[in-house]
């Protein structure tokens, strides 16, 4: 039998620890909890907007404190429903994020990651030395100043902000994240977006592992009108991430990249996880996968009421 490599022994032995709560632990756990829910409704719900960012000045102040102990990664926090709250499958991080409507339309977005790292330094010429440590890595949404999101690559320091929804293992040494973003009034925008960290324990956001005709990107981006709904999700029986096709929602050539008139045209397509990369696959079959929960109707363009018509 071959032996497991070191730095895979370390991570083990790191969540064999990651036990269940205590119950003082949880108790702990539950105060801070109560907290930040109070505080959580008037981040999301003060009648001004104003309020609600002075309100989310001490919310973030509040998750930095809690997020420095080290066991509030195994706390779900689950009554913060507002916020999304990721664990990633192998626990070896979390990440936290939460959006606030702008008065102009656009939306401003905030969060934490939290890692249990597994840091590898050089010791010399030849030798390396391998290490845990639990960090916890503030989310700075630098989104507005970023004119080519599908080709950007940031830090957390620097981070092109959405709301994370699902976390993805990938095959190779990257974490795969679907994300939504409000973007303005007219167009709103999913994500596939990927996470990576760096040997000394960086999380990097955007990495070159898609393979799809004509584009060279380090995330995939989708937008669409604000007013539709488009289904991006991953599949673990197909081990495939499912996508609605966009198209405007007329033959028209003008609204060609006229995003605010896009939507699902009913088909669907695929990115499917080979020799580390995700490749694309056009026009999948997915009847045989259809459930309750698929929204697969396609939709009724005279029913799209566009805020405004291109001139």
């Amino acid at each position: 039998m071959r032996g497991i490599p070191f730095f895979i022994l370390i991570f083990l032995i790191k969540l064999s620890s990651f036990a269940q709560l205590s119950e003082p632990e949880k108790k702990h756990f539950a105060g801070l909890e109560d907290s930040l829910k109070k505080l959580q409704l008037r981040v999301f719900y003060s009648k001004k907007i104003a309020d609600r960012f002075e309100a989310n000045k001490q919310f973030l102040a509040a998750w930095a404190s809690v997020l420095q102990e080290e066991k509030s990664i195994q706390y779900p926090f689950d009554s913060l429903s507002d916020v999304s709250r990721l664990l990633s499958p192998d626990k070896k991080f979390r990440i936290i994020t939460w959006n606030i409507f702008k008065e102009d339309g656009t939306h401003a977005y905030f969060g934490f990651i939290q890692v249990n790292n597994i840091k590898t330094v050089k010791k010399g010429l030849f030798k390396k030395e391998t290490s845990t440590q639990y960090e916890v890595f503030p989310l700075v949404d630098k989104s507005a100043t970023v004119k080519t999101p599908e080709s950007y690559v940031s830090d957390p320091s620097k981070w092109f902000g959405m709301l994370y929804y699902e976390v993805i293992k990938s095959d190779d040494d990257f974490y795969t994240l679907l994300g939504w973003d409000g973007n303005d009034k007219l167009v709103q925008r999913k994500f596939i977006d990927v996470l990576s960290f760096k040997a000394d324990g960086t999380p990097v956001f955007g990495k070159d592992v898609f393979k799809i005709p004509g584009k060279f990107g380090k995330r995939v981006m989708f937008e669409y009108a604000s007013e539709v709904a488009m289904s991006l999700k991953y599949n673990d029986g197909r081990r495939q991430i499912i996508f609605s096709h966009l198209a405007p929602n007329s033959l028209d050539p003008m609204l060609v990249g006229q995003y605010q008139y896009y939507g699902p045209d009913g088909s669907f397509d695929a990115l499917s996880m080979k020799k580390g990369r995700w490749t694309y696959e056009a026009a999948i079959d997915i009847r045989k996968d259809k459930d309750k929960n698929d929204n697969v109707k396609k939709p009724e363009p005279e029913k799209q009421k566009p805020v405004y018509k291109p001139k």
